[in-house]
């Protein structure tokens, strides 16, 4: 028997959570077409043969300008740090641009292996994969390169194939039907939180966040949530609340029905849109992220 840990890692929108949720087989981390939509660390375990795989799904790694940024990108680096693999996620499309160039010198002080996975590969032509493949390995040597459309799949089994014969003896961590270890609270106010995302898009600002207040499990095995949904501004408020609030009811319909696919259970869910100027100075919702509050 064989298991460890595998960090992704990459800059933002580089497609880490779309390869997460196919490694898996299932969703387990969010995504939205926004950059920067991982905050914390998700872990998505998958099983190959006589090997549990745990990945785990990093937020991008950036240049962070807000306290929230930093606790993301101190996020990200604890976990390539502690794992057994580390596997650098890059955009063939963008490349090696200046935020993936500054992930491979962090890179560079991590002692486990690395490899490198080129995504995105059905929209660029052949001869530049290989160019690009060359000059990453160029800044450092990565011990394999696999060349993937994680949104196809294409590739992916190959590489969780590789992540099966490469990591080391041992007794599985979790187990067999798990495939995370996100408590249900947190992974409810996720999938809410990708459909304000997605709903919302540029309209929304990265400052609002949800958080599940209750969830409580009725006689009829039917499951009772409620959350709440933080902006920094009433005007923010209104957004979400929608003309004649039918942008938080379509919100609402869709979180409920991927939280019922997820749980496997009828839910009634309830959403409460507030307003909390400055919550990103404010540690409670750090921990309900399973975030460090930095320091000033």
């Amino acid at each position: 028997m064989r298991c460890g840990f595998v960090a992704l890692v990459g800059a933002p929108n580089a497609g880490k959570s779309t390869l997460l949720n196919a490694l898996v087989g299932s969703k387990v981390s969010i995504v939205s077409p926004k950059v920067q939509t991982t905050r914390s660390l998700v872990r998505g375990i998958a099983i190959k043969d006589k090997t549990q795989i745990v990945f785990v799904d990093t937020p991008g790694i950036f240049a962070p300008k807000r306290r929230l940024d930093r606790a993301m990108v101190t996020a990200a680096l604890t976990g390539a740090a502690d794992a057994d693999l580390a596997a650098l996620l890059v955009d063939a499309k963008k490349g090696l641009d200046d935020e993936t160039r500054a992930i491979v010198e962090k890179l560079k002080e991590m002692p486990q292996p690395k490899i490198l996975i080129l995504n995105k590969i059905d929209l660029v032509k052949r001869d530049m994969l290989l160019a690009l493949t060359q000059a990453a390995n160029e800044l450092i040597p990565f011990e394999r390169t696999f060349m993937i459309s994680a949104m196809k799949n294409d590739g992916v089994p190959d590489l969780l194939d590789f992540f099966a014969e490469r990591l080391p003896a041992g007794p599985w961590h979790y187990p067999e039907d798990e495939i995370t270890d996100i408590p249900l609270r947190q992974m409810a106010a996720e999938i809410t939180r990708e459909k304000l995302f997605l709903r919302l898009q540029q309209e929304l600002p990265y400052q609002s966040t949800v958080e599940t207040d209750s969830w409580k499990e009725l006689r009829d095995r039917s499951v009772r949530i409620e959350q709440s949904i933080f902006v920094e501004r009433e005007s923010q408020r209104k957004i979400v609340l929608g003309e004649g609030g039918q942008m938080i009811k379509s919100i609402s319909m869709e979180a409920r029905r991927d939280i019922e696919r997820a749980i496997e259970q009828k839910v009634h869910l309830f959403l409460h849109v507030k307003v909390r100027e400055g919550w990103e100075n404010d540690p409670e919702r750090y921990r309900a992220q399973n975030l460090e509050f930095p320091k000033e």
